[in-house]
């Protein structure tokens, strides 16, 4: 069994996004994010970001942005952190034949959104729970999967799930269709113990710890 990535809807205030490429190095990931490949810094927790020498707000100004990445059922992921902007690079991320996943969490309203990228094309993306608003190159790609979970009519413009279900649950049952369609896997150990390397994709932090 695997830990799948539904289980991020239930994360708050945690990152901006999580992206997911598949035909890319974790290292070469972040090159593509933006991130200097000289500027890695010695693998470290989540909770040890914040510790590092770089400031996500500034008034007026834009903020740091930093990426943790690794490796989770054939993917490479890149954890972002602070006002990066590197997964809006989705058609330099998917250049010459990867494939791009981003999840962007925002909870509620706006919805959380999903983004694919393949071959250095936009494909499609949709916010959660306002699936009937679908872009990209190929709005519909995933339409027969969304119609097959119930959450849309097979014409793409009819919610199916009652108004007042809990968005969470529709997140869910969105989500799961990507993470079923493209086989994505992410532990929560990612986001608790595990240790993996970050750089800076915006601005330049310290990108040293604290302690």
């Amino acid at each position: 069994m695997t830990d799948g990535i539904v289980w991020l809807v239930d994360l708050e205030g945690w990152m901006s996004s999580v992206v997911f490429a598949r035909g890319v190095a974790p290292e070469d990931l972040a090159v593509r994010m933006g991130g200097d490949p000289d500027g890695a810094t010695e693998p470290i927790t989540d909770g040890e970001v914040e510790d590092l020498g770089a400031e996500w707000y500034r008034p007026g100004e834009y903020g740091d942005g930093v990426v943790r990445v690794g490796e989770s059922a054939g993917w490479s992921f890149a954890l972002e952190y602070g006002d990066s902007t590197g997964g809006d690079l989705l058609e330099e991320i998917s250049r010459d034949g990867v494939e791009v996943v981003r999840y962007v969490p925002i909870q509620e309203h706006p919805p959380a959104s999903v983004y694919y990228a393949r071959d250095g094309v936009f494909r499609c993306g949709f916010g959660l729970r306002e699936e009937v608003w679908r872009w990209g190159r190929e709005p519909d790609l995933l339409l027969p999967d969304l119609a097959a979970a119930g959450v849309l009519a097979p014409d793409g413009r009819t919610c199916l799930p009652p108004e007042d279900e809990d968005y969470k649950t529709g997140y869910r049952r969105s989500l799961g269709v990507v993470e079923q369609r493209f086989g994505l896997s992410l532990s929560p150990a990612f986001l608790e113990d595990a240790r993996l390397p970050a750089c800076a994709v915006r601005g330049a932090p310290r990108m040293t710890l604290s302690r």
